[in-house]
């Protein structure tokens, strides 16, 4: 008898998770809808329905009309039912915090940006109380907070490589933070996060697999794989920028940065009669066209011969401040640069994303990740059987 009760609440479980998916996925569906696409019974249905409206985690959205016989119930995944963070961690002068606070359909409902110095736990914690009591949650209600960040993080080790923000890289900082939350904390590189917002919002939406590069004052590449983020052994896939261009060592080796860094980009262009405060500055001033764009263009390609040849994806993009400066200008040039330097014919786009990449990328990332931990909590709740 206690198997069959133990295989009775796994079962149900399974139904629940898999029909709270479905509301998350399709937005708003009937009960004959949800029978439809589960397969489940109509009494099955309606008790799942009512465990999950009783629970807090579906609601009534509203009912049908226009058709024969009475009105049928529309359900929906209740927005209210979880809520979570995303953070972008910048580089800057002055090292800020930019954060959204988002429900479980992705909506906003408040949002913040704060400069921070010295220990990032007791900031971050500062940050996410001051969101939750501007959105009107009660202590402990962020369930997962998702970080983006200027470097790469390896999970193994607890630890956040080549950052340059003060106090960011601690052995065992993440964890803290998530013992001080109280909630799941994520972490993943800016890059990374660009690239996911790249897929759901910008110009990668349609293709299967594309390379994401990143050019600002540092270098970045995220690889989306068929929609997955190859991020490396240890959290350091796309260190693109040390990359060496030169067979020289110690003081005399030449990296990738060293040809489109920020500064190489600010030299490059005073050398062209430009001078700008900023890489992006610089490039705007010279995306009508003339020596500069195009001699970018070539060192660009240089750097991108290596990823097209070695990853052949159907469409490489250029982000970043000096990618979205460039514009359609820095994209043609580059794209016949590096046609000429490779037999690949490989497209070259500039970013679709508008806005703050990184925090858009961080807040599809934490939605995904809330509703996986909301459906797993179902799961988990029942038995084996």
């Amino acid at each position: 008898m206690t198997r069959l009760a133990g295989s009775s609440k796994l079962l149900r479980a399974m139904n629940e998770s898999a029909t709270l998916a479905l509301l998350l996925d399709r937005g708003t569906l009937t009960r004959g809808d949800l029978r439809d696409l589960t397969g489940l019974s109509k009494p099955t249905t309606s008790e799942v329905m009512r465990r999950l409206t009783d629970a807090g985690l579906a609601v009534v959205a509203g009912h049908t009309s226009g058709g024969p016989g009475p009105s049928a119930e529309i359900y929906a995944a209740n927005p209210a039912a979880g809520h979570a963070i995303a953070i972008s961690v910048r580089e800057a002068r002055h090292p800020h915090l930019a954060a959204v606070l988002c429900d479980l359909a992705g909506a906003e409902v408040a949002r913040a940006d704060v400069t921070v110095a010295g220990d990032p736990v007791p900031a971050v914690t500062a940050l996410v109380d001051d969101l939750s009591r501007r959105a009107g949650l009660p202590p402990g209600s962020v369930r997962l907070v998702q970080l983006g960040l200027p470097g790469s993080y390896d999970p193994a080790a607890g630890v956040i490589r080549h950052i340059d923000v003060p106090g960011w890289d601690r052995p065992g900082l993440v964890a803290d933070l998530a013992t001080r939350l109280g909630a799941t904390v994520a972490a993943d590189n800016d890059v990374n996060l660009a690239a996911i917002a790249e897929r759901h919002h910008g110009v990668a939406g349609a293709v299967e697999s594309f390379a994401l590069v990143w050019f600002s004052g540092g270098l970045g590449l995220a690889i989306d794989l068929g929609g997955t983020l190859l991020r490396g052994a240890r959290g350091g896939a796309g260190e693109i920028g040390y990359v060496p261009v030169g067979l020289g060592r110690g003081a005399d080796r030449t990296d990738l940065t060293d040809l489109v860094g920020g500064p190489a980009v600010l030299a490059l262009a005073a050398s062209h009669g430009i001078e700008a405060p900023t890489p992006e500055a610089a490039v705007a001033a010279g995306a009508g066209g003339g020596a500069f764009l195009d001699a970018l263009a070539e060192r660009i390609a240089y750097g991108l011969a290596a990823v097209a040849a070695v990853l052949d994806p159907p469409l490489i993009v250029l982000a970043g401040d000096v990618g979205r400066a460039g514009g359609e200008a820095l994209a043609t040039r580059v794209t016949a640069a590096l046609h000429a330097t490779t037999p690949l014919d490989t497209a070259i786009a500039v970013t679709g994303v508008t806005g703050d990449p990184v925090l858009l990328g961080a807040q599809v990332a934490a939605q995904r990740a809330l509703r996986e931990q909301i459906i797993a909590t179902l799961r988990e709740a029942a038995p084996a059987a």
